[in-house]
């Protein structure tokens, strides 16, 4: 009998080996030193540090004002350890809205030359969210949580992890994080599923409320609307001057006007769009002018 039970022992011990050989090691702590910017990669709990981020200085990004200026306050804010909201960015498609974020981002940092990190999760990352809030909370840097183009569609329950996330249960939203999103839904749900949970519901009040209750979390509404002929030109003319490009006033209007046309929209995008093909065609980089 002890034989077989040493033998059994034996076998366990192996087998428990064999198990920690396999299983994932643990997450290592991030070294936000390494990078101003990061992803979320929730497969592996992990943050991925960007080497260069992607964006345009806060300067080119025209037609947008007022909320620029909101944006920019509620971030140096949040920079400084003062009270500060969630924010939503919705609206029309190609105004800037995640351009915008990214470009807050930086000159905050640069303003005020606090430990400011943008820590972008994927849309279909969502429910992880609480992860990395656990994860983010006991460091001293302070963090904008990003997630461009945020929706959800029928029979998607995840909104119910942001909803918790950002009011962060029973105890709270960490104090150093902070949640940015762009949408082009101002509710974060399409117009049908909000519909039809009227329709079908019970109680029809409370099954809306219980939907569109999650952009009621953004302390902040930022809204983003079609930009006006004067404005796209406007935004045309500001990337032509930063990157040096030569050419004819009169022919920049009417050829970037055209380009506008053939689109059937006028927006931030078209416009960087259209100077990419610019720049092309007079076989310049786009690079800073002087």
């Amino acid at each position: 009998m002890p034989d077989t039970t040493a033998a059994l022992n034996e076998k366990l011990d192996r087998l428990i080996a064999a198990l920690e050989r396999m299983a994932p090691p643990p997450p290592q702590a991030p070294d936000f030193a390494s990078s101003e910017c990061f992803v979320w990669d929730a497969a592996a709990t992990a943050l991925a540090p960007v080497p260069v981020v992607n964006r345009v200085e806060i300067g080119l990004i025209r037609g947008v004002d007022r909320v620029r200026d909101i944006l920019l306050d509620n971030t140096r804010r949040f920079a400084d350890r003062l009270p500060a909201n969630n924010v939503l960015l919705w609206g029309a498609r190609g105004m800037g809205k995640s351009s915008l974020v990214k470009a807050a981002h930086a000159t905050i940092m640069a303003e005020t030359g606090t430990s400011l990190k943008l820590i972008e999760i994927h849309r279909e990352d969502i429910d992880a969210l609480p992860r990395l809030m656990h994860m983010l909370k006991p460091s001293q840097s302070r963090f904008i949580v990003f997630c461009d183009d945020l929706s959800f569609d029928q029979d998607d329950t995840s909104y119910k992890s942001l909803k918790a996330a950002l009011d962060g249960g029973v105890e709270g939203r960490p104090d150093n994080v902070i949640f940015y999103a762009t949408s082009n839904r101002r509710h974060l749900l399409p117009r049908d599923m909000i519909e039809n949970e009227r329709s079908t519901a019970i109680n029809p009040s409370e099954a809306v409320e219980e939907k569109v209750s999650l952009s009621d979390r953004f302390g902040l509404w930022l809204g983003f609307h079609k930009c006006s002929q004067d404005e796209y030109l406007q935004m045309v003319e500001g990337y032509v001057g930063h990157y040096g490009l030569e050419i004819d006033p009169e022919e920049l209007r009417r050829d970037c006007l055209e380009w506008a046309t053939t689109r059937g929209s006028r927006s931030g995008r078209v416009a960087w769009q259209y100077v990419n093909d610019l720049a092309g065609r007079l076989g310049k980089r786009l690079e800073p002018a002087g």
